[in-house]
Formats: C-alpha cells, sequence, structure tokens
C-alpha cells in the first residue's frame, strides 16, 4: 500500500487488504469494503458544490460506500451518498456524482459522467466518455458502448417550471446501445432492444427491437440467441 500524500478524514472505515495509490483524498466518512483498490488521485466521498441554478436535489448526504472487490481507478472522483457494489469497477477519471447506486460487477469506463441520483443495475457495462444525465436509470445487462449522450432537460435551462419536467432515460435490462447514440429526455428503451451507433433516439424503444437511424426507428427484431438470458446469464 502506498501512503504517499494520502489524506483521510475522520470517521474514514477502512476493510482488511485494500490497496491505495498516491496521492488519495478519502473524505469524512466514507466507508471502503475488504480488498478494494483505490489508485493513484483518486477522491473519494467529494461533498457536490452545486449551482443557485441546479435542478439537483439539496441535503445532507450519507457517506460514500466501496462494496468488497471494488476498484476505483486513477483520477476518478466518487462523491458522498453514492454505493459502489462488490467487484465494480470505476475506471481513470470517470466521475460517479451523489445518490447514486451502482451495482454489483458494474463497469464505468475512462472517462465517464454518471450525474446525480442514478440507479445503475447488476452488470452493466457503460463505456469510455460516455454520459448518463442525472434521473436515467440502468437496469441489469445494460450495455453502453462508447461516447453515448443521454440528456434529461427539453427546456434546456430555461424558466422555471423545467424543474417539474426533468426526467432522464430508462434503459431497461439487457439493452443495448451504440457507440454516439444520443438519448433525448425521458425515453425509455425497452429490455433486450438495441439501438444502432450513431441514431438518435427522440421516441421509446420497444422491447426487443432494433432501432437505427435520424431520428430512430424501429428495423427488425432482436435475435433470440443474443439476449441476455439465452446463455443462462
Amino acid at each position: 500500500m502506498s501512503r504517499e500524500n494520502l489524506v483521510v478524514g475522520e470517521g474514514v472505515v477502512l476493510g482488511d487488504d485494500v490497496e491505495i495509490g498516491a496521492n488519495v483524498v478519502i473524505h469524512d466518512g466514507t466507508r471502503i469494503g475488504d480488498r478494494v483498490v483505490i489508485q493513484d488521485n483518486v477522491v473519494l466521498g467529494k461533498q457536490p458544490k452545486l449551482s443557485s441554478r441546479s435542478t439537483s436535489t439539496r441535503g445532507t448526504l450519507g457517506p460514500l460506500e466501496i462494496g468488497e472487490g471494488a476498484a476505483v481507478c486513477s483520477g476518478a472522483v466518487v462523491y458522498a451518498g453514492t454505493t459502489i457494489g462488490p467487484s465494480a469497477i470505476v475506471g481513470d477519471l470517470a466521475s460517479v456524482r451523489e445518490r447514486c447506486a451502482i451495482g454489483e460487477g458494474v463497469v464505468i469506463g475512462r472517462g465517464v459522467c454518471v450525474e446525480n441520483d442514478v440507479p445503475i443495475g447488476a452488470f452493466t457495462k457503460i463505456q469510455s466518455n460516455s454520459y448518463i444525465t442525472a434521473y436515467s436509470e440502468l437496469e441489469d445487462h445494460v450495455f453502453i458502448a462508447p461516447c453515448v449522450t443521454t440528456t434529461n432537460d427539453n427546456l434546456m435551462g430555461r424558466t422555471e417550471a423545467r424543474h417539474e419536467q426533468i426526467k432522464g432515460a430508462i434503459i431497461r435490462r439487457g439493452a443495448r446501445v451504440g457507440g454516439g447514440v444520443v438519448i433525448l429526455p425521458g425515453i425509455e428503451i425497452g429490455a433486450e432492444a438495441f439501438v444502432a451507433a450513431g441514431a438518435l433516439v427522440t421516441r421509446d424503444v420497444p422491447p426487443a427491437k432494433l432501432v437505427a437511424g435520424l431520428p430512430a426507428h424501429v428495423w427488425r427484431d432482436v435475435p433470440t440467441e443474443e439476449m441476455v438470458d439465452a446463455d443462462g446469464a
């Protein structure tokens, strides 16, 4: 364990066999399970600094909790009030905001931004440089390819009415979203659906359908052998 420039706040709980790199900051109350790996330049348990115009919920946050066998890689920032499940990975330079619930075995790739209040189900994978907006929901076994963008505000910051209308994407179990896809606010992508690379998703996607295009529309069914449960997963 490297302890060079390690800063540990009050009430931090460290499990057994935790590996900590250089220049790590662990804020007050953070709870870290057994066999967790924390690489260089990581910040854990950060408190949010909100704009006066932010639509994020305000209030006291509980501690960041990191489950056993998880890894937080170099330069990542994980906020207070979030839970990271066992064996999950938060990649280099990723950011996971407050009140997120990251499930077992989730992979959050390099440079991914997961905004506040996002639950992510077990074994979901989010690849590099994707943006998961606040108040989205990703269920188990979802696959998000690189550079996917989700959105949650049809008014794009104008008028106070937007506060009641903010809604992120809901991506159901086993759905797959290709590289460079843009998903508009409040869209639901059905279980086992497939969104082809580069699509603009402007309406809900039915379960087990492949959609593509600008805007995306249904092309065909997803083959049964490609579905999550086809191999007993």
